[in-house]
């Protein structure tokens, strides 16, 4: 009895301390605000899964939805961009699952010309990786 009362209490806290939701979809969202002609490629990658490659055009979108895992969930992705794609930035565009799951926890990633930028779309982008 004592491990369902700490299940119910987790799943209580997850459900609570999340403003979506129950079993919404968490999302990452990718949009290419490079300059003109500039191709963004992008690659993610899971525990489970490669999600394949990605070819933006200026002002497109990628995205990609799923459940956090009891466990944990993280999702590593590279972009690339410039001449032969040499220009390049690395990252976890995603992390959580473990003890309190995410319901509708939404990342947002925009490539610009000087790094890539974030927000959860409540507040302004900020700057968080420089192409390398």
């Amino acid at each position: 009895m004592h491990s369902l009362s700490w299940f119910l209490l987790v799943i209580g806290l997850s459900v609570g301390l999340s403003s979506a939701k129950w079993n919404e979809k968490n999302a990452v969202f990718f949009k290419n605000s490079l300059g003109r002609n500039k191709v963004l490629k992008v690659n993610c990658i899971s525990n489970d899964d490669n999600l394949g490659f990605h070819f933006l055009r200026p002002g497109e979108t990628y995205d990609f939805s799923f459940h956090d895992s009891l466990f944990k969930s993280e999702f590593y992705c590279d972009l690339w961009q410039g001449p032969d794609f040499k220009l390049h930035a690395s990252f976890m565009a995603y992390e959580g699952g473990g003890f309190i799951v995410h319901y509708g926890k939404k990342n947002f990633w925009d490539a610009r010309e000087d790094g890539i930028y974030f927000t959860h779309g409540q507040k302004m982008p900020k700057l968080e990786y420089k192409w390398k």
